[in-house]
């Protein structure tokens, strides 16, 4: 059965508000932040898992509303930046990524030696490591051809596809009880300044004026987007359309709010670009065929409950520490698990839902994005070619 998109809509919001419904229903998933689109996308998963196994019943979806989705919620956050706070936030950013960068190659190390002590190849390590983890199913199937043509892996893509779909799935589940156990434990909370912000921006008039102006300058960063990507294909730097989007939203929120024409104010943006967040994740999770990835489920599994654990410690004892012991510091932390084991969006999502249950963290909210849009794949491409030059591999 196949889907149109007007369809695959109906059947994405149906899913997120599931997860929503289920969250509120359920105290410990709503405790812990468990994101509603993980939540309501796991368990159509599971679902069309039993109907395929037990009926051979498959839904297939139109995914043409993943990138506009993507890149809607990337202009968002653009257009939800002011500079001044980019300026503030610049030292944490640098920070941040000093703190991230050394689990990346942490990572690689894990899955290597976890892939050694049950005689796989190194290279089955690596792949399930930060080159899936980290970089997500385009930079799995980007390097699939590489692992089977020059290190004789067989399977190399089907191994990367699962990889990076389960690695989301238990980043999407960790990431925030981690995030929870943060917070509780060491009694934090969002700032009363940040708490008395976001009231004032709850209270801001959000009419269909505002909705509409907020529409027309997405889509435009959506569009700018798009042709600065193509523009820049092929050329000494090459960034996704989704990154595009976000600097052109910076650039125009604080281009018309320095000549005193940016009225549209945070809450129309908050409010789209968290609908786009939803229904892209929702998307993403419906689409996991997970009966596909069941063959692979032996030594995967035992590589990716290594990497779990490592990011969850990680994350609590290294990057917590390393950002200042904050509610902030919980968020970000919180944050690297959606980074290394899942996706920005994942991150994202992550933080998002801590931020609703205990408290606003406007650092957080400009930091993670900032940092998975852009620097993560910097660090990632640099620890990969650090890897592929060892012996195992050269």
């Amino acid at each position: 059965m196949t889907l149109n998109t007007i369809a695959t809509l109906f059947a994405t919001a149906c899913v997120l508000l599931l997860g929503t419904v289920v969250n509120r229903s359920i105290p410990a998933l709503s405790r812990y932040a468990i994101p509603d689109p993980v939540t309501g996308g796991l368990i159509f998963a599971l679902a069309a898992w039993a109907a395929q196994a037990w009926a051979g019943f498959e839904i297939t979806f139109d995914p043409v509303m993943s990138r506009p989705l993507l890149l809607a919620f990337f202009a968002t956050v653009g257009l939800s930046a002011d500079f001044r706070d980019l300026a503030r936030g610049g030292l944490v950013l640098l920070r941040y990524l000093l703190v991230l960068a050394p689990f990346v190659a942490l990572q690689n190390v894990v899955g290597i030696a976890t892939a050694l002590s049950l005689d796989l190849p190194p290279s089955m390590g690596l792949i399930v490591g930060s080159i899936t983890l980290v970089g997500g199913h385009g930079t799995g199937a980007a390097y699939a051809d590489l692992f089977g043509d020059s290190y004789n892996l067989g399977g190399a893509l089907p191994i990367a596809m699962a990889a990076a779909t389960f690695g989301l799935v238990l980043g999407g589940l960790t990431g925030g009880p981690v995030g929870n156990i943060l917070i509780t434990r060491f009694g934090l909370k969002g700032s009363a300044a940040d708490i008395a912000q976001e009231a004032a921006a709850e209270a801001e008039p959000i009419d269909v004026t505002r909705i509409i102006l907020a529409i027309g300058a997405i889509t435009a960063c959506m569009l700018l987007g798009g042709w600065l990507a193509n523009a820049t294909a092929g050329g000494v730097v090459t960034l996704p359309a989704f990154v595009w989007a976000l600097l052109a939203g910076v650039l125009l929120r604080n281009g018309l709010q320095t000549a005193g024409l940016w009225t549209i104010g945070t809450g129309p943006t908050d409010l789209l670009g968290g609908v786009s967040l939803g229904l892209f994740l929702s998307l993403a999770m419906m689409q996991l065929r997970l009966w596909e990835f069941a063959t692979l489920a032996g030594p995967l599994a035992a590589i990716l409950i290594a990497q779990t654990i490592a990011c969850a410690l990680y994350a609590m004892f290294v990057a917590f520490p390393g950002m200042g012991r904050s509610y902030d510091a919980a968020l970000m932390a919180a944050g690297v698990i959606g980074f290394c084991m899942g996706s920005t969006a994942t991150a994202v999502a992550i933080t998002q839902a801590l931020a609703r249950r205990h408290g606003p963290s406007p650092t957080a909210t400009l930091i993670v994005p900032l940092t998975g849009a852009f620097f993560i794949d910097l660090v990632n491409a640099g620890v990969l070619a650090g890897f592929l030059s060892l012996p195992w591999f050269s």
